[in-house]
């Protein structure tokens, strides 16, 4: 894969989180920047990620892609109205994708990898599908959107659980034993004693020390990046000491603490108009937003980050300050 070409998965741990209107934007707001962006449709099952950005459904997809042989991918390729910005539809005229074969998924995954482009934005679906998943892992650095509601926040360890149980099925699944047992262990709803993905290593380690390692190695490359969205001020940052404990004594991971977005009800309004809010009301909270979160990617992305929740924070507060005659 290019080193240059960053590709940055956008999943969620529900729906009505704001993800799509979050990933448009976001491909958008890189592309005014002056970097050549593709925005791609992978929520296969409940592709819409056209009208988020203002296009017709009218497109060849992923979906025909799979199909018909004929096709190419970079073909799906099509050039928006704003400079710098292409897209690729997901289901296109070819429904009913919710779960691809393992197969199908690694040749979507190869084609993303060597589209022409600096950032490839991909939309994935809410929740927890074999799709979203493996289309997840695809960077080591994927972004979860979240709000600070509970239902919501609940989904968004349940999304981390499942990737990091993900991740080492995926190392083990070549030895039937130890699979079977990591399979089983996910499975148990011991609420008396929740297993631990430190707990579950060992029991791998156990019967095989070298997959166990393999494991460890390879959940230690993942740094999941989190906005939160629809915020309503500084102090819920507070919150995320809590889940930084919560992730490292259950799941053994450490993710950043990326962006925070206030809430804006001219969102909802764009979406119904299908009008990207960037293009229309570049000044308003969420696109303002968005845009601070595309710079840091552009500037801060490949880099690691220090006390993420602290310097989030900071930030958010300096930018409430800003925009309270906005909110």
């Amino acid at each position: 894969m290019n080193k240059n070409r960053i590709i940055i998965p956008v999943a969620s741990g529900k729906g009505g989180v704001g993800k799509s209107a979050f990933s448009s934007n976001l491909a958008i707001a890189i592309a005014q920047l002056g970097f050549k962006t593709v925005a791609i449709d992978l929520d296969l099952g409940g592709s819409n990620l056209h009208t988020y950005l203002g296009l017709a459904n009218k497109y060849s997809g992923i979906g025909d892609f799979l199909k018909a042989k004929s096709i190419k991918f970079k073909d799906l390729l099509v050039q928006t109205k704003i400079p710098n910005l292409a897209f690729i539809a997901g289901e296109g005229r070819t429904p009913f994708l919710a779960n691809i074969p393992f197969e199908q998924r690694l040749d979507i995954i190869h084609n993303i990898q060597q589209l022409p482009a600096e950032y490839i934005i991909l939309d994935l679906g809410a929740g927890t599908t074999f799709n979203t998943l493996n289309f997840f892992g695809i960077s080591h650095q994927g972004i979860l959107v979240t709000t600070f509601e509970t239902p919501a926040v609940m989904n968004f360890f349940m999304f981390l659980k499942n990737f990091v149980y993900r991740v080492i099925s995926s190392i083990v699944r070549h030895d039937r034993v130890i699979f079977k047992m990591v399979v089983n262990e996910f499975r148990s709803t011991m609420e008396s004693d929740p297993l631990t993905v430190k707990k579950l290593l060992e029991m791998v380690n156990e019967k095989n020390p070298e997959l166990a390692a393999r494991a460890q190695k390879a959940l230690s490359f993942y740094h999941p990046r989190i906005i939160f969205n629809m915020g309503d001020h500084p102090d819920e940052l507070l919150m995320t000491n809590k889940i930084d404990t919560t992730l490292l004594q259950t799941l053994s991971l450490q993710v950043d603490y990326f962006g925070y977005i206030f809430y804006d009800s001219q969102v909802r309004q764009a979406v119904r108009k299908k009008d990207p809010l960037l293009m229309t009301i570049p000044k308003s909270p969420f696109t303002i937003g968005v845009s601070d979160i595309a710079r840091r990617i552009v500037n801060i992305w490949e880099k690691d980050i220090n006390k993420s929740g602290e310097r989030l924070f900071e930030a958010t507060q300096k930018r409430y300050k800003q925009l309270k005659s906005l909110l």
